[in-house]
């Protein structure tokens, strides 16, 4: 399965979720997956591995000109998916450094700093949701006080 059943469903719940996502934080497409339920029908196993990826494609679909703050949706890795030097990834690092988003010599983002931890868990409830999956805590940044083993 390559789509969700509800294309129109699934994408308009994304886009909501990522109206959430204050200025100046972000969050993967992974973790807003992980807030939404397997539809019904779809197999939890088959969801899972999925799931990622059927956000991307919602938001792809953000129509121009929307409401819906596109650039704060990332990779797991912190970097943005767009091509490097393509427009559309010049315009997503410019969108978000003007929020105050610091990228690293690589590419990358600090989850730990900007990292967002999700809407309140009353939202979450209000809407059918699940809580979301932590992007801080995952060894995303080199703490200096912390002993090297290599």
């Amino acid at each position: 399965m390559f789509y969700p059943p509800d294309p129109t469903g699934f994408n308009t719940l994304v886009w909501e979720i990522v109206r959430q996502i204050p200025a100046g934080c972000v969050s993967t497409y992974g973790q807003i997956a992980s807030m939404i339920p397997p539809p019904d029908g779809v197999d939890p196993f088959h969801y899972n591995r999925v799931a990622a990826r059927w956000v991307g494609q919602a938001m792809n679909a953000v129509p121009p000109k929307s409401d819906v703050p596109w650039q704060r949706v990332i990779n797991s890795q912190g970097t943005i998916s767009l091509p490097k030097g393509s427009a559309g990834a010049d315009e997503q690092r410019a969108l978000l450094e003007k929020e105050g988003v610091v990228f690293d010599k690589q590419g990358r983002v600090d989850f730990e700093s900007v990292g967002w931890d999700g809407p309140p868990q009353a939202w979450l409830h209000e809407h059918g949701l699940l809580p979301p999956r932590p992007l801080k805590g995952k060894g995303t940044t080199h703490d200096a006080s912390q002993l090297n083993l290599f």
